[in-house]
C-alpha cells in the first residue's frame, strides 16, 4: 500500500463522509425522547434502526435488548485472533425533549448544517457520539485490510439515560456475560475546546435524598405557641447551617473516608489547561468563586466531593404574612462523590448526622434515591494510554486530561463488569447539550471518526488485560 495508514484512514473517511451524515441526519430525525411517554414508539424504532444499521456497518450481532423500560441495542464484532482484547463501547440513543418554541432557530428534530455545524436534537448528546464508530470501524478495516475489528468490538447503546438510566444497571447485571470487556469505552462526553483535544479520565457519582421535618401536628399560631415549642423550619435552617464548615469542607463525620486524593501530577496537569476564571465565572452565571479551602476551581468541580442545598422550603409562602409556627420544613440534598467513596456509607453517615442535628420534637424522615457511583481511570493505564495516542494521531498534536464534575451510569459498567471506563468524546461546551440549538462541530465529529479507527489497533498491539 502506498498509503500511510494515517491518510488511508483520512482518504476512506472523505469518501465516506456524505453517506455518513447523511445516515446519521436519518437517525437524528427520530424524536427518541425517552422522558415523554408519548415518544416510546420512536425509542423504540430508533433502537430498530441503530440495529439495522449496525448490521450494515458489519456487525454480525446486533441485537435490540428489552428492559423493563425503553430498548438498548448491544453488537458485537469478534476479532479473528481469539486473544484480541475485548473492548465494549458504551452510549445511549435516547435525548432530551425539545420543541420549537423552546428558542431553537430551527425545528430540532429536522436537522440543518450551518456553517460547518449540525443542529438538531441528539447531534452531540448522544446519537452523532454514538455514530462516528460506525465509520470508525469501517475505516479501521480499510486501512488495514482486516476483514474484523483488531480487537473483540462490542457495543452497548442504551435507550434511557436521559431518564437516568433506571433500568440499567439490572440489564448490566442480567447480561454481564455477554457484556464482559477488558476495557469499557465511554462516547457520551466531551473535550475541553475545540483547539485542546482532551481524554476524561473520571466521573464523580451521585447521592442524593430529602429529608423532612415535622413539628406540630398543624400549623400554629406563633403568638400562643412561638418560643415554647420547637420550629421545623427553624431545625432545617440549622441543619443546613451545620452542612459546610468555615472552609467550606463538608461538615458530615465520616463523609471524606476512604477517598483516593488528587495527585501532584494530576494538579499539574489541571494547572496547564487554559481556564478563564471570569469566563468560567460567566458561564455559570455567577459573580463569585466559592468553595473548599486549598483547591483550585477545577479541582473543586472535578475530583472534589461535595453537598448542595438543591431546595429549602416550609411553611407560609405566599403574599403577605402569616404569623404560624409551621408543621412541617423540608430540604433536599445532593451529594457529588469521588473515586474511594461509598454511597452506602455516604448515606449512613448523612442519616447519623441528621439525627444529631435535629432537635426533640422534631420527627425527621430521610428518603434516599438511587445512587451513582464515581469511577476514575488512572493516568498510566495502558488502555487509557492508547486512548490518547489515538486522540493524539486524529488532532496531530497533544492530548490533555481532564475529569467530568457530573455522573453517570459508566460506573455500574466499571463495578459490574470489573473493567476500566475509559472517556472518548469530541463534543465541546458549546455544542449546548441539553438546550436549544444542540449542535456539533462536524470537523471534530470526524475527528472522532478518526481516533475510533486508530484507537483498535493500538490496543490490540500495545495492551492485553491491563491490571
Amino acid at each position: 500500500m502506498s498509503q500511510t495508514p494515517d491518510s488511508a484512514v483520512r482518504t476512506y473517511i472523505e469518501q465516506h463522509r456524505a453517506a455518513f451524515l447523511d445516515a446519521l441526519t436519518e437517525w437524528l430525525r427520530i424524536p427518541s425522547v425517552s422522558a415523554q411517554p408519548d415518544h416510546a414508539p420512536d425509542v423504540r424504532r430508533s433502537a430498530d434502526w441503530l440495529a439495522a444499521k449496525l448490521r450494515e456497518t458489519g456487525f454480525p450481532t446486533a441485537e435490540v435488548w428489552e428492559t423493563a423500560g425503553a430498548p438498548a441495542v448491544y453488537a458485537e464484532w469478534p476479532a479473528e485472533d481469539p486473544e484480541a482484547p475485548t473492548v465494549l463501547v458504551y452510549g445511549h440513543h435516547d435525548v432530551q425533549p425539545a420543541a420549537r418554541e423552546d428558542g431553537w432557530d430551527s425545528e430540532p428534530f429536522e436537522p440543518v448544517v450551518r456553517d460547518n455545524r449540525l443542529y438538531a436534537r441528539g447531534a452531540a448528546d448522544d446519537k452523532g457520539q454514538v455514530f462516528f464508530h460506525t465509520l470508525g470501524v469501517r475505516a479501521h478495516l480499510a486501512a488495514t485490510g482486516r476483514t474484523a475489528p483488531a480487537v473483540h468490538l462490542k457495543l452497548l447503546i442504551e435507550g434511557e439515560e436521559e431518564s437516568g438510566s433506571p433500568n440499567f444497571r439490572a440489564l448490566v447485571e442480567e447480561r454481564a456475560d455477554r457484556l464482559s470487556a477488558d476495557a469499557v469505552i465511554v462516547s457520551d462526553t466531551g473535550m475541553w475546546a475545540e483547539d485542546t483535544p482532551t481524554v476524561c479520565t473520571g466521573m464523580r457519582g451521585l447521592a442524593e435524598c430529602e429529608i423532612r421535618l415535622y413539628g406540630p401536628d398543624q400549623d400554629i399560631h406563633s403568638g400562643s405557641f412561638g418560643g415554647a415549642v420547637p420550629n421545623p423550619a427553624t431545625a432545617v435552617a440549622r441543619l443546613v447551617a451545620a452542612l459546610h464548615d468555615e472552609d467550606a469542607h463538608v461538615a458530615v463525620p465520616g463523609f471524606y473516608d476512604g477517598i483516593v486524593e488528587l495527585t501532584e501530577r494530576e494538579r499539574e496537569l489541571f494547572a496547564e489547561l487554559p481556564f478563564d476564571e471570569s469566563r468560567w465565572l460567566r458561564t455559570a452565571r455567577s459573580h463569585a468563586l466559592h468553595g473548599e479551602a486549598g483547591h483550585t476551581t477545577l479541582e473543586r468541580i472535578w475530583a472534589r466531593p461535595t453537598a448542595e442545598v438543591n431546595g429549602i422550603g416550609g411553611g407560609y409562602q405566599g403574599a403577605g404574612s402569616k404569623t404560624i409556627v409551621p408543621s412541617t420544613a423540608m430540604v433536599k440534598l445532593s451529594f457529588r462523590l469521588v473515586a474511594g467513596q461509598d454511597p452506602d456509607h455516604i448515606e449512613k453517615a448523612v442519616r447519623a448526622w441528621a439525627a444529631e442535628q435535629v432537635p426533640a420534637g422534631i420527627r425527621c424522615e430521610i428518603t434516599f434515591g438511587a445512587a451513582t457511583r464515581p469511577c476514575l481511570t488512572p493516568l498510566d493505564h495502558p488502555a487509557l494510554q492508547s486512548v490518547v495516542r489515538a486522540m493524539s494521531r486524529a488532532f496531530d498534536q497533544p492530548v490533555r486530561f481532564t475529569r467530568e464534575g457530573g455522573s453517570g451510569p459508566a460506573a455500574d459498567l466499571q463495578e459490574v463488569l470489573g473493567a476500566p471506563v475509559l472517556f472518548l468524546g469530541i463534543s465541546v461546551p458549546s455544542d449546548g447539550w441539553h438546550a436549544p440549538n444542540e449542535k456539533v462541530e462536524l470537523d471534530l465529529l470526524l475527528k472522532g471518526v478518526e481516533t475510533s479507527a486508530y484507537l483498535w489497533g493500538d490496543l490490540a498491539q500495545n495492551w492485553r488485560h491491563a491490571p
